[in-house]
């Protein structure tokens, strides 16, 4: 948009990412793209070499003795608390004498260059006493190893249900991890300043969180450092509590030295050292009647922590809000194992636990359909909650479901991409295809909208408007691609009615905006869009009361109109510019800042009882794809998507959203595939053993649509949260290709596939006692 045009309606228009020609032109700035200072300094972590043990002696003398070295750091260099925990204690920054993950940092360097700092810290020699690590979830619950207590909870008269059901079945699934694969790695540099202060670059997810850990690992307060964060390459909840160990690292030696310090990880460090998405196992019993509808459920699942607690807690707390995903379960009883293992301790990941939930769900209704010869659709539809509040509107952890459009979404979906009459098609096609076979899968998403800690739901904003008539804004929020920069300052130019061009953004700073949340939970847009809009709404308030003083006439303040590059009154007009020129001389302030806590949300973490979420988030996805049996290769033909997105406040952005979350989330169920060796030391570590999907993954037909829906709750423009939602539209190809791996098996034999449906899973889920 040129700064002549009239930017009317900016909400709800499809503009560029405010960053996009940067972005192609390279011109973007990231940091390790911005000016070193003289005497910048360079950090490598030494990690350890084995997944279980004690250090009996560790010898550095070799490394500080390379050239170029400046600095080494141990756990007993750390002036204040050796730790990078997020909500537990139990997580150090630099191991002790304790070793718990193949890879886990025992010591940290500063040299002059990079490349002198990675080759000093293999000049590290190491004793290990060597212990025997517990790896997978099978190990961790036979030792009763847990990062946090077992949790059971039971929800209606479950062995009621079970007594009196027509039906029963049990089964059981294993589901993969997940990389986060960022673009931009892991990345701090610490500057010292004046009078024991620091400044940090860091590309985070949460400057508040690295603020205060830093902090606490200098044996500061946290008016000494400031955090900052313009951009990242990529963050994917990898940057909400992962980036803390490397940004106190680099404070630690910052301070240490004196000097300015960057901590980059080498890819293959970053992906050995830092947490990923939980792996999920499960084993279940269902009770169901003849139209497959649930009456009752008993599920175990237990999670992959890794060796501290980190963010499993709430993660696992969002996967028992979530098993439900659309569905009314009236009867539940739910054990959660929360499993301490010796490998990287897992965190934050795009859905935050929500998806393994729902594929849980998902698994157990398809297994229904195929055990009574159902469509599995019509199974799905048979177990939606009611639309209107009623007897099956209420979820298991309490929250009255009032929003409820799964049914009308789904509907549409079904009708627009011709679902019944493909699946007679793909059945008339698999009755003659012996080797190919096809699948096809319609499948909804109802996710939760709103941190389940409640305290995290607030944000603030900072606007200034100049003399010019040209802003500023500064918020809590962290842009990582997703748009939420561009979002903001589209509701700062409709407020003030400007155009696009004369708002800008400040990086994101806690020394402008303090105790901010983390850009998580899909909330970035609805809390610091709503704290920016207040801010902006304190200005026009001041200003329309300025208007009566400025032209004598009676000047009703909700009148006043902001469109145009314009300020009307009535008979009164003025250019924005003039009139803040005008205010400034009349000593008006032009600044604020803006708050916004979400409101009616409530969640005790020990019942698993309330209203954690403002709203839901809805969607569907139609997938239909093809396997071969004889090599277990798979390939996802064609895709539909129907996602709801409130009223949208950009749906460019929010389509490429919907777009890149499938796309991610179909990686994750089918060729991304998380691999230890039996001593704990991780094999998928670089882009050569580790495979995302790529462009020729992308389905032949994808079809991606924004569903008309206003958000029914006072959201910010009425649109909805997309970060997360449709991450878990891909659990439509997961099922799909259960569905293809049906069609080869002989009638009513169950369908045991295992995600990542990697082709070597499809081949076990085809071949007769391997699956079973």
């Amino acid at each position: 948009m040129s700064h002549a045009e009239t930017p009317a309606g900016l909400v709800g228009r499809p503009l560029p990412h405010e960053s996009a020609r940067l972005h192609v032109s390279g011109r973007a700035s990231y940091i390790d793209d911005l000016p070193e200072p003289a005497g910048t300094l360079h950090a490598a972590p030494g990690l350890s070499s084995i997944a279980r043990g004690r250090i009996r002696r560790l010898d550095l003398s070799a490394v500080r003795a390379h050239p170029g070295v400046r600095c080494v750091i141990t756990a007993a260099d750390i002036p204040g608390e050796n730790n990078c925990g997020p909500i537990l204690h139990d997580d150090p920054i630099i191991a002790g004498d304790e070793i718990q993950f193949h890879g886990q940092v025992i010591f940290a360097v500063a040299a002059d260059t990079r490349d002198a700092a990675r080759q000093a810290v293999r000049l590290a020699k190491v004793e290990y006493d060597v212990a025997t690590p517990i790896l997978d979830m099978d190990a961790a619950i036979a030792a009763e190893s847990w990062v946090l207590p077992p949790f059971a909870m039971q929800r209606g008269e479950v062995d009621a249900a079970f007594a009196g059901a027509p039906h029963r079945l049990a089964g059981r699934a294993v589901l993969g991890g997940q990389e986060h694969f960022y673009l931009e790695g892991q990345i701090s540099f610490a500057q010292p300043r004046d009078d024991d202060s620091l400044h940090l670059l860091c590309s985070t997810q949460h400057p508040t969180e690295m603020q205060q850990l830093v902090a606490h690992a200098l044996g500061w307060r946290s008016h000494q450092v400031s955090v900052e964060c313009r951009r990242m390459g990529g963050g994917f909840g990898g940057k909400e509590s992962q980036s803390a160990q490397w940004a106190c690292l680099a404070a630690i030696l910052a301070v240490n030295t004196g000097k300015p310090v960057k901590m980059r990880l080498d890819r293959d460090d970053d992906m050995v050292a830092t947490g990923k998405r939980h792996g999920f196992q499960y084993a279940w019993e269902s009770a169901f009647d003849d139209r497959g509808r649930l009456l009752g459920l008993k599920l175990e699942m237990a999670s992959n922590c890794g060796f501290s607690a980190d963010l499993s807690g709430p993660v696992n707390d969002r996967t028992i809000c979530h098993i439900d995903n659309a569905y009314y379960l009236d009867a539940l009883a739910l054990k959660s194992l929360r499993c301490k293992t010796n490998t990287v301790s897992n965190t934050a990941f795009r859905g935050f636990g929500g998806p393994q939930g729902m594929f849980v769900i998902e698994n157990v209704l398809d297994d229904i359909a195929r055990h009574l010869g159902r469509d599995p659709l019509a199974v799905r539809r048979a177990n939606f909650y009611d639309v209107e509040p009623g007897a099956r509107s209420t979820t298991p952890y309490g929250m009255v479901v009032t929003d409820n459009v799964a049914p009308a979404l789904v509907a549409e979906l079904a009708a627009d991409c011709d679902y019944a009459a493909r699946r007679a098609a793909i059945a008339e096609f698999n009755a003659t295809s012996p080797v190919l076979k096809r699948g096809i899968a319609l499948t909804p998403v109802k996710f939760g909208i709103s941190f389940n800690a409640t305290h995290y739901n607030q944000a603030g904003a900072l606007v200034h408007v100049y003399t010019d008539g040209t802003v500023l804004v500064s918020h809590g929020g962290t842009e990582m691609g997703q748009g939420l920069y561009t979002k903001i300052r589209q509701i700062v130019a409709d407020e003030f009615g400007l155009p696009f061009a004369d708002v800008r953004l400040a990086s994101t700073d806690t020394s402008r905006v303090a105790n901010t949340s983390a850009t998580a939970a899909s909330s970035g847009t609805d809390l610091n869009g709503k704290a920016a809009q207040n801010a902006c709404r304190n200005i026009k308030a001041r200003l329309a009361a300025f208007i009566g003083e400025l032209s004598t006439l009676t000047v009703d303040p909700e009148k006043v109109e902001f469109s145009g590059g314009q300020v009307r009154a009535g008979a009164f007009a003025m250019p924005f510019g003039e009139l803040a020129m005008a205010a400034y001389r009349a000593r008006i302030q032009l600044w604020d800042a803006g708050f916004y806590k979400t409101p009616k949300i409530h969640f005790d973490p020990v019942s698993k009882l309330g209203r954690p979420f403002f709203y839901f988030a809805y969607g569907a996805a139609c997938c239909e794809v093809a396997i071969d049996t004889l090599t277990g290769e798979s390939r996802v033909l064609r895709a539909d998507l129907l996602h709801d997105a409130g009223r949208s406040i950009n749906p460019a952005l929010d389509i490429g959203q919907v777009e890149g979350g499938f796309i991610q989330g179909m990686g994750w169920l089918t060729s991304e595939e998380l691999w230890w060796r039996p001593d704990g030391k991780l094999m998928s570590h670089a882009p050569s053993t580790y495979k995302i999907p790529t462009a020729s993954d992308l389905p032949a037909i994808f079809n991606v649509r924004l569903y008309a829906n206003a958000n029914a709750e006072d959201s910010i423009h009425r649109s909805k949260a997309v970060g997360e939602p449709p991450f878990m539209l891909a659990l439509a190809v997961f099922q799909a290709l259960r569905d293809a791996v049906g069609a080869a098996l002989p009638a009513g034999r169950p369908v045991r596939l295992d995600a990542p449906a990697t082709p070597e899973a499809i081949l076990r889920a085809l071949t007769p006692g391997e699956s079973a």
